[in-house]
């Protein structure tokens, strides 16, 4: 059976690794497929296989094309991002800045009742937003009054409040991301909690400077 693996999100160093299948869980997959990041902005997908599977479907005959398929802006675009990631050492940057961006969510956690679970790898974290930490019910009218406050204060947090997303803030900042701009982020962020009426209790102290402090959570 083949294993294909869709990396359009985690894929080019998002995650801390060039691939995050491969790195993180030590597999190969048959076929690949990337976008979004080797794009930077530009419409740009690639199907990456093996010389052994593509030479089976020229075989069989298989064809597929598209109007842009190998179109040479978007392509050179691709090798250029790639290009840059190496040449930059992007991969390590995404690992150091993710360690820093999950440190400081998981602070927000420790801080706010109201997040039931902080995930992911790298540069790529989800906040979860639940009734209680018990039951882990999502909160989805909550999630949605500090998203829109979040957003007011100036980091957006990609918040969707369909049930399938289950009331969760999906963060992936550019990977070129510097550590000022993470702290402003998470600062805007535990503003944007803190500034929420919610039902749930507020622990500890703030994690913003002193200039920061005074804010509170309406209990």
């Amino acid at each position: 059976m083949l294993l294909i693996v869709d990396e359009a999100q985690t894929g080019v160093g998002r995650c801390g690794s060039l691939m995050a299948s491969t790195d993180y869980e030590g597999v190969v997959p048959d076929i690949l497929t990337l976008s979004k990041t080797l794009g930077n902005g530009i419409p740009l997908s690639a199907v990456v296989t093996s010389a052994d599977i593509e030479r089976v479907c020229a075989e069989k005959d298989y064809c597929f094309y598209t109007t842009h398929v190998n179109d040479p802006l978007p392509a050179a675009v691709g090798d250029k991002v790639l290009e840059i990631v190496v040449r930059d050492n992007l991969v390590q940057h995404a690992k150091e800045m993710g360690e820093l961006l999950h440190a400081g969510l998981h602070r927000l956690k420790e801080k706010f009742g109201c997040i039931g679970d902080v995930r992911g790898r790298g540069l790529m974290a989800g906040i979860e937003i639940v009734a209680g930490r018990e039951t882990k019910e999502p909160e989805f009218e909550l999630a949605r009054k500090v998203g829109e406050r979040a957003y007011e204060l100036g980091v957006w947090a990609n918040l969707s409040t369909h049930v399938s997303f289950g009331g969760t803030f999906r963060i992936a900042p550019p990977i070129t991301i510097t550590k000022s701009e993470i702290e402003q982020g998470l600062a805007m962020m535990e503003q944007a909690f803190a500034s929420t009426e919610v039902t749930l209790p507020l622990f500890g102290d703030s994690i913003l400077g002193d200039d920061k402090k005074g804010l509170s959570l309406v209990q």
